[in-house]
């Protein structure tokens, strides 16, 4: 693995306190694989073999419900990783990951990490307390679902894709708008109503093209109906180093 993987590695909340020397030795066993959009890395009910780590593009986490249909649980990008959880409990991933565009990404064996955590109680407690953040963003992303309308939260996934501060930008959105209505917990109609919501504040779209004319509008259009928790916050549960 060279400095530069390391470099991109140290971006992820799981590896990021731990010292560049030690990361490697931890990664010695990591395979870094580059696969097209369309790729299914694991399915539902499979052993848990690996855990793995985003390195650019995008992977969506799903599982198949009782009636064959697919909800959409998470779509990961550069710098998130995921099934840590599933390699503790010598189990099966709960859910199915495929790559949603081209990806890179490290699949870290489980069994030889697993025995690094067990003799390396520092680096055990640092697991620990990343699921911990990791629960309080989902449990987070969970309460605004239920607090939250369509256009909303809409709204706030359209601001955490942003990169600028400036008041107008443009965005391209990573995958497509069924993808983007599954992540959001709502159907390809509700989804369609919400973009014709945020249109009275600003907001134009045309396919995976979308304007944002007012990012101050937008802001406060998203945080009415929230008390403390705002959408920084949330963004920074979910990414929040150690």
């Amino acid at each position: 693995m060279n400095a530069a993987h390391l470099s991109l590695l140290r971006q992820v909340p799981l590896f990021s306190s731990i010292p560049p020397v030690r990361l490697e030795d931890l990664l010695r066993d990591a395979a870094l694989h580059e696969e097209r959009c369309g790729t299914v890395l694991f399915l539902q009910g499979e052993p848990a073999s690996h855990f793995y780590a985003v390195l650019s593009g995008w992977i969506k986490l799903y599982r198949q419900t009782s009636g064959g249909d697919e909800a959409v649980i998470e779509v990961l990008t550069s710098g998130e990783s995921f099934a840590e959880a599933a390699i503790f409990e010598s189990s099966v991933y709960p859910v199915s990951a495929e790559t949603v565009s081209n990806v890179r990404f490290l699949a870290v064996p489980a069994a030889p990490f697993v025995r690094e955590i067990e003799n390396d109680n520092a680096l055990a407690m640092h697991m620990l307390a990343s699921m911990s953040r990791r629960l309080r963003a989902h449990v987070l992303a969970i309460e605004q679902l239920s607090v939250k309308t369509s256009s909303q939260r809409l709204g706030e996934f359209l601001l955490r894709l942003s990169r600028s501060d400036a008041d107008s930008e443009v965005l391209h959105l990573p995958y497509d708008k069924m993808l983007v209505a599954g992540r959001l917990g709502m159907k390809p109609e509700t989804l369609s109503r919400a973009f014709a919501k945020l249109r009275e504040i600003g907001i134009a779209s045309n396919g995976t093209k979308v304007v944002i004319k007012d990012r101050v509008a937008l802001q406060r259009y998203c945080e009415y109906m929230l008390d403390d928790n705002t959408i920084e916050t949330y963004h920074a549960e979910a990414r929040r180093p150690s």
